[in-house]
């Protein structure tokens, strides 16, 4: 008997160990085509750009080997990259902030039960759906100085000169940046609803019973137990608001006298119009380098400001 128990359990082991290796194996056959697709179209561009970010090319004579004078007219010959850096953090200071504000406001005052909450909550998201360049040319239109809402409504309340937006440096980048803060604050919206909907009820009650007002209430036990969804949405909005192109190419062309021209689309322009592919590459890799020390550098500091249950 023993002899046969031990019979039958080797064989289940072997039936079960068969059946481990189909299961393997059939996983591998299933995320082989996933893998093949990011090493040909993620990993080996990547590692492409890299090289050729040492050379010199327009795409219609070989290849020349320059080494690091790319990088190096870039970070210090090249003041035309230096305005689209100081365009870039301008929209970045502009936006995120507010818009961070406006998302935490709105899931705020949604998050309380009112009436018409789920109609409130789609029309909100609705922009983060809408065709990018589709609501460019509307925002476009709307920022007109001459025949724009924007400026009809600024004159019908008793402004005489409105600002020129988008044909102004000086108002065209926060033009770029309310159009932005309009599109965008949906989805962060949703983000901080569902991180205010995981906060204990029980600690609003705890608060009650000491005595705190609305405001205590949310400053006290709303922000810091919202603090890892805080900290999430601010490091999106940020490398989110880095990559800006779309809405800068549509409304302005990175005007006027480029005040909206960002890097990306500096990027972009340096190896689609230009034909310098390798200083377009170089571009890349010191912009990828730039918002991975940011985003260093932020999660260093979450530490010091992001609760911990």
């Amino acid at each position: 008997m023993k002899g046969v128990a031990r019979i039958q359990k080797r064989a289940t082991a072997t039936k079960r160990g068969s059946l481990l290796r189909h299961e393997r194996n059939a996983a591998y056959v299933l995320i082989l085509p996933n893998v093949l697709g990011f090493l040909v179209f993620t990993l080996g561009p990547l590692l492409f750009s890299l090289v050729l970010s040492f050379y010199e090319w327009d795409m219609l004579r070989p290849m020349q080997l320059v080494g690091p004078k790319n990088y190096q007219r870039l970070l210090f010959g090249d003041p035309r990259f230096r305005q689209v850096l100081r365009n870039t953090v301008l929209y970045v200071g502009l936006a995120v902030p507010f818009r961070t504000v406006l998302a935490l406001t709105l899931a705020v005052a949604l998050n309380q039960g009112i009436r018409g909450t789920t109609f409130y909550r789609a029309a909100f998201y609705m922009p983060t759906v809408t065709s990018l360049v589709a609501v460019s040319l509307v925002w476009r239109w709307i920022f007109n100085p001459e025949y724009g809402i924007l400026n009809y409504g600024l004159t019908s309340i008793g402004i005489a000169n409105p600002p020129m937006w988008l044909l102004s440096r000086t108002w065209a980048m926060p033009a770029i940046a309310i159009m932005t803060i309009w599109y965008r604050a949906g989805y962060f919206m949703v983000i901080f609803l569902a991180g205010l909907q995981g906060i204990p009820e029980h600690l609003y009650d705890a608060a009650k019973v000491d005595g705190a007002s609305a405001w205590g209430r949310f400053r006290y036990v709303t922000l810091p137990m919202l603090s890892p969804t805080t900290f999430f949405v601010i490091v999106m909005s940020i490398i989110a608001s880095f990559q800006i192109f779309t809405i800068s190419l549509i409304m302005t062309e990175g005007g006027p006298a480029g005040a909206t021209e960002t890097i990306m689309l500096y990027l972009y322009r340096t190896g689609f119009e230009y034909f310098r592919m390798g200083y377009a590459s170089a571009v890349a890799w010191v912009f990828c380098l730039m918002i991975f020390a940011l985003t260093f550098l932020q999660t260093r500091l979450q530490k010091s400001w992001v609760y911990a249950e």
